[in-house]
């Protein structure tokens, strides 16, 4: 029985029918092998997680010396070194008064954390998201997830939720013009307080950049005027950046190209470049809220996760892996939305650094989505020794989110790929024209 054929029979997941028919059996920088040695450009990086590549030497030989150390204590009864190494590092890298850190052990828990902070600290009880955001698949993560395919099966939801629309300038009820959309999307906030809450809301939470919704970066005065509105009613900003943070979209922390200060800030995936950690940093005040023993977490802060994160902070920074995505994403866009003026399939190209998405559609005045090109379009990326994501709410974003580190000629391999594939999938065959 082969590894596909043991998933089938012995491994719970939702998913596998959308599985890539491909084993791998290991990685190295920007490249991921199959079981028949076939090497591929890796442009999903796990869902962003290796932003520093896969088993990068310096992350990999600090999670080893601290193996040979500490594997695991009591995360909540004793002092552990380099958890407090990197909770110290973090206080450093995130923006400005943002100081004290819980760890746990994935981004749903993290964000799990913040709400929890956020609802202690304020004394209120309501939430305010977005549609098309996505935070998690824990019953309070879905419960803030502005998506219906990511919930099915799953409600009822927690009560005290409610949403406002995303600031999305391609597909906004508010027109196209990114500093209307900015204006409206932020006044829809104002209003989703005063008409769909009680006026008892504690924060207001944001992806910003917004991954599983489709790469969706808000126009560059939408934070600023929330935060004004925020400011107002005296709720607290969450920013979730789970997957856009640690370089990924040219910054460290994607809430910095937006000139805002959080009151929580979560991050995981790129924090650990491949091992499972999360951090949820606050204010000082918002972070002592929690009374000992409210809110816990066994393998939280696990010294080896913890190590590696370190390391991952101090690799991002000398290597300037953020300007590296600035750089190289600034150039894959370019050469995108040149192939968007010559193919009438993709609708549009949007992102930050090596945050990308391509939007697919069938009809291009139409906007009209087109998931099963996404799909073929992800096959044959593969087929030719290429791995992008499919993501967007209605599932017709080809994702293109390689690590930080990749060369130029990979990078530019991929996207002739992408090309290719968008060109032989969308051609009319000879005597249909």
């Amino acid at each position: 029985m082969d590894t596909r054929e043991k998933y089938a029979r012995y491994v719970t997941t939702s998913s596998i029918a959308g599985f890539e028919p491909l084993v791998v059996t290991h990685a190295d920088g920007a490249y991921v092998y199959d079981e028949s040695g076939k090497r591929y450009i890796d442009c999903y990086s796990g869902i962003a997680v290796v932003n520093a590549g896969h088993g990068n030497p310096e992350v990999r030989e600090a999670a080893k010396r601290q193996i040979d150390k500490l594997i695991h204590c009591s995360s909540y009864t004793y002092y552990v070194e380099p958890v407090a190494d990197l909770a110290e590092r973090l206080a450093e890298i995130t923006p400005d008064r943002l100081q004290k850190t819980f760890f746990s052990n994935s981004g749903a828990e993290g964000i799990e954390a913040a709400l929890r902070l956020a609802k202690a600290f304020t004394g209120k009880r309501e939430i305010i998201a977005l549609e098309r955001s996505f935070h998690g698949r824990s019953l309070g993560t879905l419960s803030i997830t502005g998506n219906m395919g990511r919930k099915t099966h799953g409600g009822p939801y927690s009560s005290g939720v409610a949403f406002s629309p995303a600031p999305f300038t391609y597909r906004s009820l508010f027109g196209d013009d990114p500093e209307v959309v900015a204006e409206r999307a932020a006044q829809a906030i104002e209003d989703t307080i005063r008409f769909h809450t009680s006026g008892d809301v504690a924060a207001f939470i944001i992806e910003p950049v917004m991954g599983e919704g489709g790469m969706i970066v808000p126009p560059p005065s939408y934070l600023r005027r929330v935060k004004e509105i925020l400011d107002r009613y005296n709720i607290l900003l969450i920013a979730d950046e789970v997957q856009s943070g640690f370089g990924r979209t040219g910054k460290l922390f994607a809430i910095e190209h937006f000139g805002v200060e959080p009151d929580i800030l979560v991050m995981a995936k790129g924090i650990g470049d491949g091992f499972p950690l999360a951090a949820t940093i606050a204010r000082e005040e918002i972070a002592d809220s929690l009374r000992p023993g409210e809110h816990l977490s066994t393998f939280g802060g696990n010294p080896v996760a913890c190590a590696a994160g370190l390391a991952n902070v101090e690799v991002m920074l000398r290597d300037d892996l953020p300007g590296q995505a600035a750089r190289k994403g600034a150039a894959a866009q370019q050469r995108l939305r040149a192939l968007q003026a010559e193919l009438p399939a993709i609708g549009d190209v949007r992102g930050l650094g090596l945050m990308i998405g391509v939007e697919l559609v069938r009809d291009r005045a139409a906007k009209t989505p087109d998931a099963a090109l996404a799909k073929d379009l992800r096959r044959y990326c593969r087929e030719h020794g290429v791995l992008i994501g499919v993501g967007g709410t209605e599932g017709n974003v080809a994702r293109i989110q390689p690590p930080l580190m990749i060369a130029d000629d990979d990078l530019n391999t991929a996207l002739d790929t992408l090309a290719a594939g968008i060109r032989e999938l969308t051609a009319v065959p000879a005597g249909q024209a």
